[in-house]
């Protein structure tokens, strides 16, 4: 059975029930409270954001954020001119197109952006190493977040960012946007039923590991303060793939995502990039949620194949294709039957296993507005949204230890419970990093 959906499409259905889920996000209702926390800021009904990160994709939530209503977005922070030049004149069109007049400042440094009283959330979508230390600075002044994923770059990181957002009292968010998407749901809701079985097995495919950095070194371009970049890592020579070049005029945006992700030290690899959104939806159906796998084994150990998670329920998932494409999605195994479910299609063993036909409207995946709504209808509310700082931090900790058993080559023991490795000091010592002078978590 097959229902095809591409990345530009998604679901408009009628709010259907899922396991875990109460509704579809995009339902959830809006009941402005006027709930606020931190300083006195306007109570007018409108939530304004600031973004801090002004790249590919957090251009893309831009156009998403910019979509809701009730929602203004009155500033911006990156450290690269140019980019800080292009968030300014998108918003000066928009606002211009709608006859509006909103105030839109930028800064360099985050921290002045984060100093303004006005502000009520904050869409952080820099490099995953500036996740942790923007984040719970966000959490002391204040501010709701929306986070981009992996939620952030060490396990200790986000271990004291869960502490932050529940001692400061502030909506988290996480850029999972999977998890608003209703055939994920759907395939989620049949699995949790136990409508394919007893689950055993799941593969969760999402690519390799990090990669030694090996790029050529370049000359920094004049307007990014490459050394604030940098921040909190040790030092890295700059190449223009972990900065996609682009232009104004004529207006030309990044043509490839900014490689840093791929690279050891600077990011996590497909691990973390891709594994925050499959490894994600696996932990999910198979009720693994704001706990974690408990034996981790690299592929390559002992004849080991594949990355593999060992669960203390019996299920193992791996990050192992399910096609011969190579599909980055996920395939639930029950003794019942299966389900493939991807970005692109939904494929089951049977007819009944299938989601409900519906229509469908064009949209560009990682930003699609449900997802986005539903961070916006939790600040107003003052609930949790779909995906909450708990379950982003369990995810990307599932990512980090299969980093860990891949650089250490050999399997680990984990307790989800208390967040430790298991008598392993060497494995222990990767919990967290050595930073830069000036910065500490």
């Amino acid at each position: 059975m097959s229902n095809q959906l591409t990345r530009r499409k998604f679901i408009k259905s009628a709010a259907v029930g899922v396991v875990g889920v109460t509704v579809l996000p995009q339902f959830l209702a809006s009941c402005n409270s006027n709930k606020k926390s931190g300083n006195e800021k306007i109570d007018d009904g409108i939530t304004r954001l600031g973004f801090i990160g002004l790249g590919q994709q957090g251009i893309g939530l831009l156009g998403a954020f910019l979509t809701i209503s009730g929602v203004e977005v009155v500033a911006g922070s990156d450290v690269y001119g140019i980019k800080r030049e292009r968030f300014l004149k998108r918003l000066n069109d928009h606002y211009g197109s709608q006859q509006k007049t909103v105030s839109v400042d930028v800064y360099e440094n985050y921290k002045d952006l984060l100093a303004r009283d006005d502000i009520d959330a904050v869409v952080i979508a820099t490099p995953d190493h500036w996740h942790a230390f923007i984040a719970i600075d966000a959490c002391k002044a204040k501010k709701h977040i929306y986070l981009e994923k992996p939620l952030t770059f060490t396990i200790k990181e986000g271990q004291e960012l869960v502490k932050a957002v529940r001692e400061n009292n502030v909506i988290l968010g996480v850029g999972s946007q999977q998890r608003s998407d209703p055939n994920f749901q759907h395939a989620v809701k049949m699995v949790q039923e136990g409508k394919i079985g007893k689950v055993e097995k799941v593969n969760a495919y999402v690519g390799p590991g990090p990669h030694p950095y090996d790029l050529p070194e370049e000359p920094v371009p004049a307007d990014l303060n490459w050394k604030m970049w940098l921040g909190p890592l040790e030092y890295f020579h700059y190449n223009s793939r972990l900065n996609p070049p682009i232009s104004l005029d004529p207006e030309q945006n990044e043509s490839y995502w900014a490689e840093w992700r791929y690279n050891k030290g600077l990011g996590g690899g497909y691990t973390t990039d891709w594994g925050a959104h499959n490894f994600d939806i696996a932990q999910w159906g198979i009720g693994m949620d704001k706990s974690g796998p408990v034996e981790i084994i690299p592929a390559g150990y002992a004849g080991t194949e594949f990355l593999t998670f060992k669960y203390d329920n019996g299920v193992v998932v791996t990050n192992e294709p399910f096609d011969e494409e190579k599909t980055l999605g996920i395939k639930f195994w029950g003794d019942k039957g299966w389900i493939e479910v991807s970005r692109q299609f939904y494929h089951a063993s049977d007819e009944s296993l299938m989601p409900p036909k519906a229509e469908t409207q064009g949209g560009r995946y990682e930003t699609r507005v449900p997802h986005n709504q539903n961070f916006i209808d939790a600040v107003k509310s003052n609930i949790d949204p779909i995906v909450p700082v708990e379950i982003g931090h369990s995810t990307c900790t599932t990512c980090n230890l299969g980093n860990i058993a891949i650089e250490l080559k050999r399997p680990v023991k984990w307790d989800p419970q208390t967040q430790t490795f298991v008598d392993d000091p060497e494995a222990t010592k990767y919990l967290t990093k050595t930073y830069s002078e000036g910065f500490s978590i």
